[in-house]
């Protein structure tokens, strides 16, 4: 099976590229790479750097599946630019869905967010509640959706709604919660807490490449919407987790971030999915990594300070 995967060179792309080569799949992987390419050289992985707004450039002949991971990820980068995340985020995932189709491609996979769901006060969120969209971030990936779903009478449709991922990648990302505050703990001994009450749902590197992989498999079997997160905690509520694999003080104070949800993954689990990592393997990876020497506290592992370091991004 040939597998085009766009942002193969990312956090999760990076891991889900190398288990999809173990699996004996051809990949492509097309990524901007403005954070690095991390990927090893196999006999079965072709890299190949492009922006994904160019969509004529991005080979499809032979192409079984699409996995779309390429976006500007995360709120602050989203608010640097606006324009660019509705062309990467929106415009570019229509190109290349429509690429696909001309090319007979038969899945697409696309990597929305739970965080489209905004502010909610239910217990648990799932799939069939209305979308408050926040921040221009959000908004991007909610109208992604729109656009994909407008095409599944001619290719199968499946958008993850993935919960906050944490745990370790060779393409580092210290700006997502648990990830965040295990680093705090281990080069300052101490972890500050913006606000702690919020809610967020979770999910192991490992679970999220194995929700792809799912996925793949399942095919037809399982069009549609899905949300992925197994642990909902308070950001406070992870924070004490860290202080017992790092002792560090913890320090609370205000935020202006009102972003509150749980996810409910049952629909997912219908489909015969089953988590087998937790939070606390998150953990544990990133302070191994971090002891090792594998994982350094750099700009490059924040998204928005390797973005501002770009420059201008405009073409």
């Amino acid at each position: 099976m040939h597998i085009l995967l766009t942002g193969g060179c990312g956090y999760i792309g990076t891991v889900l590229t190398q288990k999809l080569l173990e699996l004996g799949m051809q990949v492509t992987v097309i990524d901007i790479m403005w954070f690095g390419n991390y990927l090893p050289a196999h006999k079965n992985l072709t890299v190949i750097k492009e922006d994904i707004r160019d969509v004529d450039s991005i080979p499809m002949k032979g192409v079984d599946v699409v996995v779309h991971l390429a976006n500007i990820a995360n709120d602050p980068c989203g608010e640097l630019n606006a324009k660019l995340s509705w062309e990467v985020n929106v415009l570019a995932t229509m190109g290349l869905v429509e690429r696909a189709i001309k090319h007979n491609v038969k899945q697409f996979i696309y990597a929305s967010s739970g965080s489209v769901y905004g502010v909610k006060e239910e217990a648990e969120v799932t799939e069939e509640l209305p979308l408050l969209p926040l921040s221009d971030y959000n908004k991007t990936k909610m109208v992604s959706e729109r656009v994909l779903l407008s095409y599944q009478d001619r290719i199968l449709i499946q958008c993850v709604r993935p919960a906050t991922v944490c745990g370790y990648s060779p393409r580092m990302r210290l700006d997502l919660s648990v990830n965040m505050l295990t680093v705090m703990a281990l080069s300052k001994g101490k972890i500050t807490v913006f606000g702690g009450a919020q809610a967020r749902p979770n999910i192991h590197m490992k679970d999220m490449v194995r929700v792809y992989l799912h996925l793949l498999k399942l095919g037809e079997a399982a069009p549609g919407i899905y949300n992925a997160g197994f642990e909902n905690m308070s950001i406070m509520e992870i924070a004490k987790k860290v202080a017992e694999f790092v002792p560090a003080e913890i320090v609370a104070t205000e935020s202006n971030d009102p972003r509150s949800y749980r996810l409910n993954s049952a629909k997912l689990f219908r489909t015969g999915f089953k988590p087998e990592y937790s939070i606390e393997e998150g953990i544990k990876d990133v302070v191994e990594a971090f002891k090792s020497g594998k994982l350094k506290d750099e700009d490059n592992c924040y998204n928005i300070k390797a973005m501002k370091k770009l420059g201008s991004l405009e073409r």
